[in-house]
């Protein structure tokens, strides 16, 4: 049964409340949706602490991360494929490997490991050497039962040993001394009593008997007590000859150092090697060594892209590593059109309202369908977020009343619901200049290079008192980027006040505002929109 194909619904980088509420709702219902893939809610980097509150308060599954789309192993391999084990005839393999046209077949281990691989060109070394040397089981000891199978024959004197001699096919006659044939061989003879009595004498370990020959009564006696084994075939002297040598298992032919791989390897990191080897494959193998699928050069023609659909983001460097290789089934945002490019034509949404949980709600009254109780809950923490609990001049009616009909869902005040959120969820006090630096931070592409902007909201004028030290911070951090401008706001969502801290081109950011920045910080009241207040007017000033 073929499985069923896998999209991940992914946010931004840096993911802040709605980026992940966002995701986890779109996933439930296109899923249910379209029961025909599975659409899995995905993160792109660690959460802050004002979502994980939202996900505890709503006894939600926190996604699990992602941490690329680029082309893996288990994308392409083949997860169905013949495989066949180390005392498996050559014989059975080889018929094998021609009916279905495999250059490769993996040989396992009687643990279930991965022993070796069965290729062509052991096959044909095998078969032309043999062609002008003299056959023999010397370095491939097989078992008779292998043999007698392979001969079509039965096993009529002495146990199912392995024998490990040369092979010979006795036409000479009986007193011939140059023979050469000694003790544990396995030899193929034909109606000649007296040479099979003879080969008895010197202690062959097989005597095969050719052409559907019944052996008399003496000679079974004498194979008896000599401790030679006899099997009777019907086919001739020749073919067994053959089939005898072919009855060798597995593990003497295969090479016993193949190309391996894992299922979570990149594709572009293994391809060489694939191209490489000479039979032009590789075996995946798991943790234990188990054999889990082959990839073929044919396989790596072309792969399938991973599929993704995209939430609250439409800027390529805010998105998962690898999206330039995948196969974008969707946009679904709030913010402006960005940089990422599609090959195909994909449904696109790009509204213009508070939160992208608020259209993910409204899909779900669009189609009829109810959230689940833990989606509904982030989806409120999410616009109320997004929002500044419905303060946010990117707040629209639409918000409101997606709002409305969350809160009497889950059934809470959405006013102590946002405040609960904001102060519970915040960790700013305590936090490192780090990762208040990285906190909900954005790329964006201007006209004279890119621009970063990363956002702390806090409930009150708790960092104060470390604006400084930030602005430091900052300054090394840009240092290291190369953005043509790197800033922080540090929003009080009480006070509906921000203060925005620069690096780089300072001036444009006076420019946008019409403000002078003081120590590299501009005070900005009234401003709690990065998307509406602050984004716009920083890259007209470029």
């Amino acid at each position: 049964m073929p499985a069923v194909p896998l999209i991940h619904v992914t946010g931004h980088r840096n993911p802040d409340t709605d980026s992940i509420a966002a995701a986890i709702g779109y996933a439930e219902l296109r899923g249910r949706l379209d029961p025909d893939n599975t659409y899995v809610p995905v993160r792109l980097g660690d959460l802050n602490s004002q979502t994980r509150w939202v996900l505890q308060r709503a006894d939600a599954t926190e996604p699990e991360f992602l941490p690329h789309v680029m082309r893996r192993v288990r994308d392409v391999m083949q997860e169905d494929f013949y495989a066949c084990g180390v005392d498996d005839a050559v014989r059975e393999v080889g018929l094998t490997m021609a009916q279905d046209r495999l250059d490769v077949v993996p040989i396992v281990g009687h643990d279930g490991r991965l022993a070796g691989v069965m290729t062509e060109r052991a096959l044909a070394r095998r078969y032309t050497r043999e062609s002008r040397e003299a056959s023999t089981l010397v370095d491939t000891p097989t078992r008779i039962s292998s043999i007698t199978a392979a001969v079509s024959g039965e096993q009529v004197v002495g146990e199912d040993t392995s024998v490990a001699g040369r092979v010979w096919v006795f036409a000479m006659a009986t007193d011939f001394p140059e023979s050469g044939i000694g003790p544990g061989d396995v030899v193929i003879v034909g109606n000649r009593e007296d040479a099979q009595l003879r080969l008895i004498e010197r202690g062959v370990a097989l005597l095969l008997i050719s052409n559907g020959v019944a052996p008399s009564d003496d000679v079974l006696r004498a194979a008896t007590e000599q401790g030679t084994a006899v099997v009777l075939s019907p086919l001739d002297s020749y073919v067994c000859g053959r089939m005898t040598t072919l009855a060798a298992p597995c593990s003497a032919l295969m090479d016993a150092e193949p190309l391996t791989v894992r299922a979570n390897d990149l594709l572009e990191d293994v391809t060489e090697d694939i191209k490489n080897v000479h039979y032009r494959a590789a075996v995946a193998v798991d943790r234990r060594g188990h054999p889990i699928g082959l990839v073929t050069r044919s396989d790596l023609v072309n792969p399938a892209a991973r599929e993704v659909l995209l939430v609250d983001h439409a800027e390529q460097a805010q998105s998962v590593p690898g999206i330039e290789q995948a196969h974008i089934v969707e946009i679904l945002d709030h913010h402006h059109i960005g940089s990422i490019e599609t090959r195909v034509p994909v449904r696109a949404t790009f509204d213009p309202v508070g939160s992208t949980s608020t259209l993910v709600i409204e899909r779900f009254r669009q189609a009829g369908e109810e959230a689940s109780r833990p989606t509904a809950t982030v989806l409120l923490g999410a616009i109320l977020s997004d929002t500044v609990i419905l303060n946010s001049p990117t707040t629209t009616d639409r918000d409101r009343a997606a709002v409305r009909f969350l809160a009497e869902q889950v059934g809470v005040d959405p006013e102590e619901f946002g405040r609960e959120m904001f102060e519970s969820g915040s960790d700013a006090a305590d936090a490192s200049v780090e990762s208040l630096l990285s906190r909900d931070s954005k790329e964006y592409e201007t006209a004279e290079g890119p621009m970063c902007i990363a956002q702390v909201e806090t409930a009150g004028q708790i960092l104060a008192d470390r604006l400084g030290e930030l602005r430091e911070a900052l300054e090394q951090q840009h240092g290291r980027n190369g953005h043509v401008l790197s800033a922080l706001m540090i929003t009080d969502i009480l006070e509906k006040h921000t203060h925005l801290l620069l690096a780089g081109d300072v001036a444009a950011a006076e420019r946008a505002f019409g403000v002078q920045a003081h120590d590299g910080i501009i005070d900005l009241p009234g401003v709690m929109s990065r998307k509406k207040q602050v984004v716009p007017p920083l890259l007209g000033a470029f």
